[in-house]
């Protein structure tokens, strides 16, 4: 089984509860710059690292006191940080690169730590906050909102302040009430994953990479079959790399989808100069 044909597997189980198994496929995300990566031994290390822990606490430790173990632990004791040095480097988005260096980006040093967390059991869940992933514990007196970045927990009032500073950087209003606002729900595993992908998208597209832009955006139209644009990026990817009729097929199904998008002339224009160039090729 390839890589692809792996990832497939796992992030086509039906998630209407969730079922996709969050670390085992954002791990294996890592095979294509790694393969030769064993995933079960990493998942091997991330249970060796959470039954130490889990051996410290209590039973009927409550959950505060189960979080508070946890973020000592993963943060001071095994040393895990944000990558401030270089952020936007591809290996902050390979678990088993965040696991061995112990530096991260939010949204992979978050799947770490819900994983140890779920294993000392801590319900904890992802959100997809803009500009910066974080991480809740539902408790008796609320939610506690923790940025797996710095391991500090958010206050309403600095999840207002992020929020606010996000609008308006884009000239939006921000919403008064936090509850109505998208981006602080809940994420499910095949949002995390959306989010790790489109990470690295960027990242490969903007060193004009695309090799391993082609790798990602092909993870990004297995877990996104509906999302006609992650064809329509893979078309535009193939036709970089100079691949004439992979490139065709989706961008074809793209506007078949699609045939008023805004960039539909742009894309008939490109599919016009793919196919000349493919009867050359003839």
């Amino acid at each position: 089984m390839t890589p692809i044909d792996y990832f497939a597997t796992l992030v086509k189980l039906d998630d209407d509860n969730d079922s996709i198994p969050l670390t085992e496929a954002a791990l294996s995300i890592a095979q294509d710059v790694y393969p030769k990566l064993d995933l079960a031994a990493v998942q091997s290390e991330l249970d060796r690292l959470s039954s130490i822990l889990k051996a410290r606490l209590p039973a009927d430790a409550p959950a505060v006191q189960r979080l508070r173990a946890l973020n000592r632990y993963f943060f001071r004791e095994l040393g895990f940080s944000g990558n401030r040095n270089d952020y936007y480097d591809p290996d902050n988005s390979y678990l088993n690169r965040v696991l061995e260096r112990r530096r991260g980006i939010p949204i992979s040093l978050a799947v770490l730590y819900m994983e140890l967390g779920q294993q000392i059991g801590l319900p904890l869940r992802g959100i997809s906050f803009p500009g910066h992933f974080l991480v809740k514990l539902k408790v008796r007196a609320g939610d506690i909102f923790l940025d797996p970045y710095s391991g500090l927990s958010l206050s309403r009032e600095q999840l207002e302040e992020r929020l606010a500073q996000f609008f308006d950087a884009r000239g939006l209003d921000v919403p008064t009430d936090l509850a109505l606002i998208p981006s602080i729900q809940e994420a499910s595993s095949r949002d995390i994953l959306m989010r790790m992908l489109r990470n690295l998208k960027s990242v490969y597209h903007d060193r004009k990479d695309f090799d391993r832009l082609l790798e990602v955006q092909n993870r990004l139209v297995v877990l996104l079959p509906e999302v006609s644009t992650e064809r329509r990026d893979r078309g535009l990817i193939y036709a970089q790399l100079e691949c004439p009729r992979a490139a065709l097929e989706d961008l074809d199904f793209y506007l078949t989808e699609a045939p008023d998008a805004a960039e539909a002339p742009e894309i008939r224009e490109t599919i016009s100069v793919l196919r000349n160039a493919l009867n050359r090729l003839n």
